[in-house]
């Protein structure tokens, strides 16, 4: 299950680095992931400063 950022993304760009897959990308109004590549590997959750990363669903 893919991981998704929700409404409360600051974009202050802490998970795009860590994701081993590159399945973040900048969005507007926040970043968005990419169902199709992410692995479900959680780094991106673990950076995020205000929490707005989750599993899908």
């Amino acid at each position: 299950m893919a991981y998704v950022i929700n409404d409360d993304c600051t974009m202050c760009g802490s998970c795009k680095p860590v994701c081993p897959v590159e399945a973040i990308s900048e969005g507007d109004p926040k970043y968005i992931i990419d169902p199709d590549l992410c692995t479900d590997c959680g780094a991106c959750a673990e950076e995020c400063p205000v929490e707005a990363i989750h599993p899908e669903g």
